[in-house]
């Protein structure tokens, strides 16, 4: 979308944006700006103490808090409904450039279909419950999943990986990750988090805040079997470990 703005529609933006935060400051006391930096000191000193119980209330209060203060300035919800138009605009003009491509088909003889067939997931997509596999011997297949809040298990001790690279994929907003690898299978670990600890094959970092760590082990490159590992956390923690 910003491709298709040229400089004076994007400066007209965002003057007009830093005029209503003046605005904000000037007659207003810079209400809502206040009130950000309050829940600012929140989530710092929740943070700060994120172990303890109260630490977890204190960041979530000034998280909330934040969010709400964000959203309630002025500047802010002119560049909400700024977005919002220059994407409906720019959705129509796309619409309208389109080019239609009508490809030649060959004669019906010569057409050939690929015979698919239909495989259960390992896993389903869900907002909430926890999900982990199965504790007697199952088949693999790759994993892509994405949720909202619970944990996920992975044991890949009860299962035979290809002679290939094994993929997983998880997509997750708050709760834990964690997955048993086997000691002959090689890995790969792509983690990113907002906030959240990663225990991964004796590495430990206790404190992320939106991060991105990747670990792999010495033969991945250029062993059988192997496994990448892909996951993301908005809150939460994640665990690989030998098994």
């Amino acid at each position: 979308m910003f491709k298709r703005l040229n400089t004076d529609t994007l400066n007209w933006i965002l003057i007009i944006g830093v005029i209503l935060f003046i605005i904000e400051l000037t007659f207003f006391h810079g209400g809502m700006i206040a009130s950000a930096l309050f829940s600012g000191v929140f989530i710092y000193v929740g943070w700060k103490k994120f172990n303890r119980l109260w630490g977890k209330i204190v960041f979530w209060l000034g998280v909330v808090g934040a969010v709400f203060a964000i959203l309630n300035m002025l500047a802010v919800r002119f560049l909400i409904i700024a977005a919002i138009v220059l994407f409906i605009v720019n959705y129509s003009k796309s619409k309208k450039e389109a080019e239609m491509i009508t490809p030649g088909l060959p004669n019906a003889q010569e057409i050939i279909t690929d015979p698919v067939m239909k495989v259960k997931p390992l896993f389903d997509h869900r907002i909430f419950n926890d999900q982990k596999t199965e504790d007697i011997a199952y088949q693999w297949r790759d994993v892509n999943i994405h949720g909202a809040f619970g944990d996920r298990v992975i044991d890949l001790s009860n299962t035979v990986l290809p002679n290939d690279t094994a993929v997983i994929s998880i997509r997750h907003l708050v709760g834990n990750i964690e997955i048993y690898v086997p000691y002959e299978v090689e890995v790969s670990i792509h983690h990113s988090s907002i906030f959240g600890r990663a225990h991964i094959l004796g590495e430990h970092n206790l404190k992320l805040m939106n991060q991105s760590l990747i670990y792999q082990t010495e033969n991945y490159d250029k062993a059988m079997p192997r496994v990448k590992i892909i996951t993301s956390l908005l809150s939460g923690d994640i665990e690989v470990k030998r098994i």
